[in-house]
């Protein structure tokens, strides 16, 4: 089999390296080469071939060496990538934005096309700019054609797939849930002090409500990590220091450093509006930590309330209330972070994940195959 990858619109490996993703997103597809797949990436920056060739030993990457405008470079990749197009057996897009761009490839060469999303884009469009902006309008058109015409979809939960389904007559038989995965070798429980309260790890934007967290955190003198860089960054630090927090910030960092930090910390909290299928929280779950997790899409299909987390509302009173729990029982913490190893590691090992995928690429491999006999 031999599956080509096309990176979410405008993206690189030098942009999923500096994000801190690039071992956590390749992993998949290190396991499919493993097990005698071809890979090959196509990608939109310049320079991912010469600098990762060699770190990504096994798979191909094709990227802009071209230097081309964005524009003319996204409407020329089936011309430029052709001769690796045409030898492919399945398409498979990474995320919504940049999915009509292998729609297009797949159709030019008879290829079959999995659509793959991670999260509902038009669903987070409308958040971000209104369920009636003309935004939120052209990505409900994309969804449309995508699912309509993808050979097969995959969502990472539940309700993505109702969503689309809802919306797409005749949709339901071609869409799969596979949930994210998680390398829960490398994200696993280890002895550690517990010299971190409170852990954060995500984008600094409104979408993850930490404005909501910083009020929470008032007065509790707790010691609080945040991993993670964003647009809201200058504008949360003043607040922590009007607040008078006890707050370490960095950057983004590997994901492989990751799981140092989550088991030097009592509590991983997730406090946002709404989510996909975060990776985060289940890293966090198949560490071992116990998480908290605001009671909102994506983040309540994840956790049962005192079972393998804990859920709170997104006010700072209720996320106060929650962190006022957790911190004053290490039983409790105790219990609902071995619930939460064994929960990850029943749903979303790599191994478990990598299995399910590869036998829908076959599935579509072979379907697509039979069809042009």
């Amino acid at each position: 089999m031999h599956l080509v990858l096309f990176f979410t619109h405008d993206t690189s490996l030098r942009a999923w390296e500096r994000s801190g993703m690039l071992e956590r997103e390749v992993a998949l597809y290190r396991k499919y080469v493993e097990k005698g797949v071809r890979v090959s990436f196509i990608t939109y920056g310049r320079r991912d071939k010469q600098r990762y060739s060699e770190k990504l030993r096994g798979i191909e990457i094709l990227c802009n060496e071209f230097r081309l405008p964005l524009g003319l470079y996204t409407r020329l990749i089936p011309l430029l990538h052709g001769k690796v197009l045409r030898q492919s057996s399945v398409i498979k897009s990474n995320q919504t934005p940049g999915a009509l761009t292998a729609l297009a490839a797949a159709r030019r060469f008879n290829k079959p096309m999995l659509a793959r999303c991670g999260y509902m884009h038009s669903e987070f469009i409308a958040n971000q700019h209104g369920a009636d902006s003309p935004q939120a309008r052209q990505a409900l058109g994309d969804e449309l054609k995508l699912f309509g015409e993808a050979d097969a979809i995959e969502v990472t939960t539940p309700m993505m797939r109702d969503s689309i389904a809802e919306r797409i007559p005749g949709s339901t038989a071609k869409i799969t849930v596979t949930p994210n995965y998680v390398d829960t070798e490398t994200f696993s429980p280890r002895a550690a002090e517990k010299e971190i309260d409170l852990l954060f790890i995500g984008r600094l934007n409104p979408q993850k409500n930490l404005e909501s967290l910083l009020e929470a955190l008032r007065g509790l003198e707790l010691k609080t990590l945040i991993i993670g860089s964003g647009p809201l960054e200058n504008e949360l630090k003043e607040k922590a220091r009007a607040l008078d927090l006890d707050i370490d910030w960095k950057g983004n960092l590997p994901n492989t450093e990751l799981p140092g930090y989550l088991n030097r910390s009592k509590i991983f909290i997730l406090p946002s509006h709404y989510e996909g299928h975060p990776k985060t929280l289940i890293e966090a779950m198949a560490a071992g930590a116990a998480v908290i997790g605001a009671n909102a899409p994506g983040i309540r299909e994840v956790i049962a309330h005192d079972k393998n987390g804990w859920l709170c509302e997104t006010s700072p009173d209720s996320i106060r209330a929650a962190i006022t729990a957790l911190t004053g029982s290490e039983q409790l913490r105790t219990q609902l972070g071995a619930n939460a190893r064994a929960f990850a590691l029943a749903h979303y090992s790599l191994d478990i994940i990598a299995e399910r995928e590869l036998a829908l690429l076959e599935t579509l491999r072979c379907c697509k195959s039979s069809r042009n006999k």
